[in-house]
C-alpha cells in the first residue's frame, strides 16, 4: 500500500501536512508494508530536504500511490482517477461552493475519505485540527484585547515557530480584571481552555460567576445545558436536545449581562437556538465587548460574526446599532476575531498532532481489514462513481451541480 503526501494547492496557501517526516518513519516502522511518497512542495512546514533527510522519495509525480493524503480541498483539475483520497472537502453540509468538487470525485471513481467524517462506533471525530485552533483562536482573542485597549502588544501567531514560543509571548503579559465566558466541551474548548489557564486566569463556578464581582480576572466555562434552557420551564435534557432543539431557547443573556470577554468553542447544531441575536447585542444589558469566534459559524448564532476573517487581518468590529461592520477598535463596537483557517498559524505543532490521531487511528485500518470500520464509516464516495450509504444524503447535493 503506497501512501502519498500530496501538495496543497488552495489559496490562501495551507502550509500544514498529514505527516511529518518523523511520523512517516514511524508508520513505516509499525506497518512494513505501507510505502510513503512525498509530492514536491514548496509552502510545506518541513522542506522536502527534511523528508529526504527522513528516508522517502520526494516526486514531482505521485500518481503511483495508492492513497492521497492532503488537508485542504484538492483543486478539481488537480484530482487523480480512481485513487483513495483524505482531505476535508466541506461537502458534507453541502456546501454549495465544493459541489463540483463533489461530482467530480464521483466523475473520476475516487473513493473520498474526509477528515472530518472519520468516526467511532459512536459517532465521535476522532481526528482534527479543533485544539489548535483552540489555542490559537484563544490567543488571537487576547492579542485584540492588548491592541484595542493599548495594553500590550503581542506577535502574530504565524511569526512564532511553534506553541512554547506562543506561551513564552503570553509570559510577558498580564490581563486586566475582566470576565470571560468559554462556551464548548470538545477539542477546541481544551485548546482555549489551556491558553487561559496558561495566563492564570482563575476558572470560577457559573454560580460565582454570574451572582459576584471579582477584584482579578476570571472566566467561566459553559455547556448547552448552561446557555439554553427550555420553553415550558423544565429541565433541561441532552439526549432530546441534540435530537430536536425545538422545545429550546437561549439562555446565554444572562452571561451576556455580566461578561466582557466571550470565547466560543462550542459546536452549534442545526435548527438549534442562537446564543445571542443581533437585537440581543442591541440591548443596554448586553456587556461583551469582545468575541474571540474559534467556531465561526457566520450570519448564524454569534450575532457579531458577519464574516470569517483572515490571518493577515484578523480583527473587525460589530456596530450593534446599526447591525454592520465598523472598525475592531470603534467606539461603542464589539471587537471580534472570526478567522476560519487558525490552526494553520501553527502549522507544525498542528501537523504533528495531527499526524499522531492519524497514525493511531486511520493507518491501522489499512492492515487490519478495516476490523473497526473505521475506513467504512469515513467513506462518501466510492470506485464506482457512487455515493456510499451513509452519505447518500448528498445526492440531491450532487444532482443540482448537474443543472
Amino acid at each position: 500500500m503506497t501512501f502519498a503526501i500530496i501538495k496543497e494547492r488552495k489559496n490562501p496557501p495551507d502550509r500544514r501536512v498529514v505527516f511529518s517526516p518523523e511520523k512517516c518513519q514511524e508508520v513505516i516502522k509499525k506497518f512494513p508494508d505501507a510505502r510513503i511518497i512525498v509530492e514536491a512542495s514548496d509552502i510545506r512546514v518541513f522542506s522536502d530536504e527534511a523528508y529526504r533527510d527522513a528516508g522517502f522519495e520526494v516526486l514531482e509525480d505521485v500518481s503511483a500511490a495508492d492513497v492521497m493524503l492532503g488537508v485542504k480541498e484538492v483543486p478539481v483539475t488537480a484530482l487523480i482517477p480512481n485513487k483513495k483520497y483524505f482531505y476535508f472537502s466541506h461537502t458534507i453540509k453541502k456546501q454549495p461552493y465544493n459541489r463540483n468538487l463533489l461530482k467530480a470525485m464521483l466523475n473520476k471513481n475516487i473513493e473520498m475519505f474526509d477528515h472530518e467524517t472519520i468516526v467511532n462506533k459512536t459517532n465521535r471525530r476522532l481526528i482534527g485540527f479543533g485544539y489548535y485552533a483552540g489555542l490559537v483562536g484563544a490567543y488571537n482573542g487576547f492579542r485584540a484585547l492588548g491592541l484595542r485597549d493599548n495594553l500590550f502588544n503581542l506577535p502574530k501567531v504565524e511569526t512564532l515557530p511553534d506553541l512554547d514560543a506562543v506561551k513564552a509571548e503570553l509570559d510577558k503579559i498580564s490581563i486586566p480584571n475582566i470576565k470571560i465566558i468559554l462556551s464548548g466541551t470538545g477539542k477546541v474548548t481544551r485548546g482555549a481552555k489551556e491558553i487561559i489557564d496558561h495566563l492564570k486566569i482563575r476558572e470560577v463556578t457559573d454560580a460565582k460567576y454570574l451572582s459576584k464581582e471579582f477584584n482579578e480576572p476570571v472566566y467561566c466555562l459553559i455547556d448547552v445545558s448552561e446557555y439554553n434552557k427550555r420553553k415550558d420551564g423544565g429541565a433541561f435534557n441532552k439526549k432530546e436536545f441534540y435530537k430536536d432543539p425545538s422545545g429550546y431557547e437561549s439562555d446565554f443573556m444572562k452571561y451576556a449581562k455580566v461578561s466582557d470577554v466571550f470565547f466560543t468553542g462550542h459546536f452549534y447544531g442545526n435548527d438549534a437556538p442562537y446564543l445571542f441575536t443581533r437585537e440581543d447585542a442591541k440591548s443596554p444589558e448586553f456587556k461583551i465587548n469582545l468575541v474571540a469566534d474559534i467556531s465561526c459559524d457566520v450570519d448564524g448564532p454569534v450575532a457579531c460574526t458577519l464574516r470569517a476573517s483572515t490571518i493577515a487581518d484578523p480583527f473587525y468590529g460589530y456596530d450593534p446599532k446599526s447591525e454592520s461592520e465598523t472598525k475592531f477598535d470603534a467606539p461603542g463596537a464589539i471587537t471580534v476575531m472570526a478567522v476560519d483557517n487558525l490552526p494553520c498559524e501553527l502549522p507544525k505543532d498542528a501537523s504533528e498532532g495531527f499526524g499522531e490521531m492519524f497514525l493511531e487511528n486511520v493507518i491501522p485500518a489499512f492492515f487490519n481489514d478495516d476490523k473497526n470500520g473505521i475506513l467504512k464509516r469515513a467513506q462518501i464516495t466510492s470506485a464506482e462513481g457512487k455515493l456510499t450509504s451513509r452519505f447518500a444524503y448528498l445526492q440531491d447535493y450532487v444532482e443540482i451541480a448537474e443543472a
